[in-house]
């Protein structure tokens, strides 16, 4: 009944508000299991492999490697170390395109949030706006203090259900689109210190000659 009394008060934009919700929930409980997945494992098995990769075992860093291909920073380590002995250059830019190659991964999802953010509350305004005019549009001048314009009050307070509404959304989805953004900014700075170890590590073998440890072909 409490449903049903918001969406009378709040008129026709609540249906799109509705969409707009359970569009955001969808969205957050699948960018919240991404990057719990990515936050619980990707740290160790990075270090694991920067580990191995120092002690010579190439196969056993690309093992690991290909086990765990659905991480991100798994996937941008092997485009440069299943290339055929290239050089530094060659290995630096392997892992900065595909690292660009992962933003959007990264970032999916961004812009529908920051539409859903601007356009809620813009929503919410619109039924305010039409439940005033509505509202207005039934007031008799000439019946100041009469029922119709206790009805044109009650109706005010009505119309401001749409405003509500759309604020509650848009604060709801922008509280998680910020702290999504905030791990976007925490794994591209973790891209950019681990790939330096990795590229490092690389140009050390590549100097002494150890092309064979180096490569992986």
């Amino acid at each position: 009944m409490v449903i049903n009394n918001l969406f009378t008060a709040g008129g026709v934009v609540m249906w799109p508000l509705l969409g707009f919700s359970l569009l955001a929930v969808a969205l957050i409980i699948e960018r919240v299991i991404f990057w719990l997945r990515i936050n619980s494992r990707q740290t160790r098995l990075i270090k694991e492999v920067l580990n191995l990769y120092r002690v010579d075992n190439v196969v056993g860093a690309l093992d690991k490697l290909h086990q765990n291909t659905d991480l991100p920073l798994a996937r941008i380590f092997l485009a440069a170390l299943e290339l055929e002995q290239p050089t530094p250059e060659e290995f630096r830019l392997a892992l900065e395109s595909e690292a660009q190659a992962e933003i959007p991964l990264l970032k999916r999802f961004q812009n529908i949030f920051e539409t859903i953010i601007g356009l809620a509350p813009l929503l919410g305004l619109l039924g305010t706006v039409l439940g005033l005019i509505a509202s207005f549009a039934s007031l008799n001048i000439g019946d100041v203090g009469g029922t119709r314009t206790a009805n044109v009050t009650g109706g005010i307070s009505e119309a401001l259900t749409a405003t509500a509404s759309g604020l509650v959304v848009a604060i709801f989805t922008l509280l998680f689109a910020n702290t999504f953004r905030g791990l976007y900014q925490r794994q591209i700075a973790r891209i950019q210190e681990y790939g330096g170890q990795l590229e490092l590590l690389y140009r050390r073998r590549y100097e002494r000659g150890d092309k064979t440890y180096a490569s992986t072909r």
